[in-house]
């Protein structure tokens, strides 16, 4: 059995963005919602902290959610 490459494995980050917007987009998050913590999104996930934080930082370049230091992540009111 050979190793994966990275190359190999389906885009991770994008997938994650993805379904966290569905979420807004759906209502399962609604605009103040404090989203779930990191170590709680790396274990839904079955991944490593790296791509959890880069989908997060796709989805606040796209306005959709708000980091608060030492608070957490929310939705981002409309």
């Amino acid at each position: 059995m050979r190793a994966r490459k990275a190359s190999d494995r389906p885009a991770v980050r994008p997938s994650i963005a993805q379904d966290i917007r569905d979420k807004i987009a759906s209502g399962e998050y609604a605009p103040g919602d404090k989203l779930p913590s990191l170590r709680e999104m790396i274990a839904h996930y079955g991944v490593s902290a790296e791509p959890v934080r880069s989908a997060l930082l796709i989805l606040q370049a796209e306005g959709l959610i708000e980091g608060h230091q030492g608070k957490g992540t929310y939705v981002a009111e409309k």
